[in-house]
């Protein structure tokens, strides 16, 4: 897994001279909540109950990121 992970990084280096930095997956024993990912999580599952962004229907980012701003807007002014 290790050099698979090593070659991307490379290649993306070398083709489009980005840096990639990909995180190391966490092994433990049993089940352990990670720091930060449970809000992303949510924000994701609230992100899904907006039809639009339920699936890939947008061709411009421009038009996606419209689309999630008002997505939490919408959410926000159901909670006032």
């Amino acid at each position: 897994m290790q050099t698979a992970r090593r070659t991307f990084e490379d290649q993306v280096k070398n083709l489009l001279h980005l840096i990639v930095d990909i995180s190391i997956k966490i092994k433990s024993e049993g089940f352990h909540v990670i720091p930060k990912r449970w809000i992303v999580e949510r924000t994701f599952a609230w992100l899904n109950w907006s039809r639009r962004l339920c699936k890939d229907f947008e061709i411009t980012t421009d038009s996606e990121e419209t689309m999630v701003k008002i997505s939490h807007i919408h959410t926000l002014l159901k909670r006032l």
